[in-house]
Order: C-alpha cells, then sequence, then structure tokens
C-alpha cells in the first residue's frame, strides 16, 4: 500500500515546494493538492460533517490554485507523484484541462495523478453555470471529452453533457490509456461513478465506516454490477487519518493509496511541524 499526505496550501501557510520537498524527504510516495475557486458569501451549504463540519475553517477560503501550485511542485520535486484530490471537473472547460493535466502529465514523465470530483457546495458550484442535479453525468461526460484528448489522434466523444466533435491535441499522456484517474466521493452515486468509469474509487471513510470494512465490499460489488471485475477497480482512500491500526485495516483490505491529512496551520511553521508529526506513521506502515 502506497502512503501519501494531502494538504491545503494557503497564503498563510507553509511554502507549498517547501512542504513537498520535505514530504519527499520523510518517504511519502505521493501529495494530493485539493479544490475550491472560491465561496460565495451567502453560505447556503453547511460544510459537510464527515470533513469536520458544519463549521467551515479559514483554509477553505485561502487555497491557492490547484494546478499552478503542482506545476511549482512538480518542478522542484523528483519522485513525488502529484495528484489532484480533487478537480472539481464540473466547473471546468474539459478541453482546457485535459491539456493542463496532459503538460503537466508530460512534463514530469508520468508523475500525475488525476483526481475528480462532484463537489458539495452547491452555491460554488451555480456559480460555474453548473446544474446541481446534473453534476455526476456532467462530470462524467467531461471526463470522456479529457480521455478521448488524452488517447486518441482524433479525439471525439458524443455524451449528453459534454461532447467534442473531431479534434486534434497533444500532448498525449505519457501512458497511452490516459492519466490515472481517481473518482473522490463517499455516497452511493459517487460510488457508482467510480464504478462504472473510474480507474480508482478515492473515498473519504465515512463517520460511521471508518476503516471502510463495510464499504469496500459494497463497492466491489457495485463494479461487478456495472460489468467489471471487481479487482480491476481498487480503492484508495483520502484524507486518511495518520493511525497506524486503521491503516493497516486498510492494506488487509487490498486498499491502493492511504493519503493521510495533514492539518491546514496557519502559519508555515505550524504546517511544516504537522506534516512532520504525520510522517512518524510511516515508520508503522512500511
Amino acid at each position: 500500500m502506497d502512503v501519501g499526505v494531502v494538504y491545503f496550501f494557503t497564503d498563510k501557510g507553509p511554502d507549498p515546494v517547501e512542504f513537498a520537498q520535505a514530504a519527499e524527504g520523510y518517504g511519502f510516495e505521493s501529495l494530493f493538492i485539493p479544490e475550491h475557486t472560491h465561496f460565495p458569501a451567502s453560505r447556503e451549504t453547511d460544510y459537510p460533517i464527515e470533513f469536520g463540519g458544519p463549521e467551515l475553517p479559514e483554509f477553505y477560503l485561502r487555497t491557492y490554485d490547484q494546478m499552478v501550485t503542482m506545476s511549482v511542485i512538480a518542478a522542484r520535486t523528483e519522485r513525488l507523484t502529484l495528484g489532484t484530490g480533487v478537480t472539481l471537473l464540473a466547473q471546468h472547460d474539459p478541453i482546457a484541462k485535459a491539456k493542463e493535466f496532459a503538460t503537466l502529465d508530460h512534463l514530469t514523465g508520468g508523475r500525475i495523478i488525476c483526481g475528480v470530483g462532484f463537489g458539495w457546495n452547491v452555491e460554488e458550484a451555480r456559480a460555474h453555470g453548473v446544474v446541481w442535479k446534473n453534476r455526476y453525468s456532467i462530470v462524467r461526460d467531461k471526463y470522456h471529452v479529457m480521455k478521448a484528448l488524452w488517447t486518441q489522434d482524433t479525439a471525439s466523444f458524443t455524451g449528453r453533457r459534454a461532447s467534442l466533435e473531431p479534434t486534434f491535441a497533444w500532448p498525449k499522456t505519457t501512458n497511452p490509456a490516459g492519466i490515472r484517474t481517481y473518482v473522490g466521493g463517499a455516497g452511493p452515486m459517487a460510488m457508482r461513478q467510480a464504478a462504472e468509469w473510474g480507474d480508482v474509487w478515492y473515498v473519504v471513510p465515512p463517520v460511521d465506516d471508518p476503516t471502510l470494512t463495510s464499504a469496500i465490499p459494497r463497492f466491489r460489488q457495485v463494479v461487478e454490477e456495472a460489468g467489471r471485475d471487481p479487482e480491476s477497480v481498487p480503492v484508495s482512500v483520502a484524507s486518511a487519518p495518520p493511525d497506524p491500526a486503521v491503516l493497516e485495516k486498510y492494506r488487509e483490505q487490498g486498499v491502493e493509496r492511504a493519503v493521510l491529512w495533514v492539518e491546514p496551520a496557519d502559519t508555515p511553521g505550524d504546517g511544516m511541524r504537522n506534516l512532520e508529526a504525520v510522517s512518524k506513521v510511516l515508520k508503522s506502515v512500511s
């Protein structure tokens, strides 16, 4: 089981390059970076309980741009796999986003994971013109547009929410099958999307199932119902607790990657100390 970290980089916390280099030095194999473009002041949507809600932490309001931050980190690290944890794909143009991913993947020699998610903040999505009830099918079709651009010399896709006329676009991804795509979300709809077209299910552990002992068997059943081999769609854990006993449970169940939560901080020093504290778990899971 690979072990990485996830961190919300902001204008008040640690320098992303310094943080990433330290993570690489500690022995983490990956770093995932979340995304929120903005938060409307109306705050109609409560912060989900499973993420620590209902009060929204300030770091959500101050996040750096995801792809710019990944690019800066990629240029100053050597081995670290970099993932979007996650990109809120419904809020983006898929042609432009496919180009961003493919370029970064090409320039890093294939060190990129594309994590996509469906979002939880209704008003954030609405500001981007997203019809909330359609977000799952929007993400699905935009992903297929991206995959076509990554893998086909003459790329095209016809979908209900997004389509692509025959198109030329390079660079292609280093893997001819496209960038490995993690589909995020713990609910039944997100689970089904991951089962139907994702490469990996990327799940934040539910409050009532922290070791995923119920969720993983259920997911494998859904994958089989979707007509795919359950062993062909692994599970990775988002914002995993740095708890050796829990991580061992994940390993026993065949989890591909545990991405450990590092608490965001208001000062650079505190952020680096939080990373150092989490790194101590590596001795227990190596």
